[in-house]
């Protein structure tokens, strides 16, 4: 995969999630920042959640922290709603 296509892949998994969390009712924006990752922003009381598309073992997974369950697949079809519960 080049460059070119793994940033592609990444920015729509990326905004795929941010119209699945807009379906859910939340703000949400996708960042794309001159120099680092790009991210999915979640307003939320407690300061902003920061959801990355990131490649692991050949499939795309969505992080938000360092911890080991921050994280889930993808395609999940719950991955929104994971990230969903957090912002609450």
């Amino acid at each position: 995969m080049t460059m070119r296509n793994h940033a592609q892949e990444q920015y729509i998994h990326l905004v795929r999630l941010a119209w699945d969390l807009r379906w859910a009712g939340l703000a949400v924006s996708v960042e794309l920042p001159r120099k680092g990752e790009p991210f999915v922003e979640v307003p939320r009381a407690q300061g902003p959640l920061h959801v990355r598309a990131t490649l692991r073992s050949e499939r795309w997974v969505f992080t938000w922290g360092r911890g080991r369950n921050q994280w889930a697949y993808a395609l999940d079809h719950d991955a929104a709603g994971q990230i969903e519960k957090l912002a609450g």
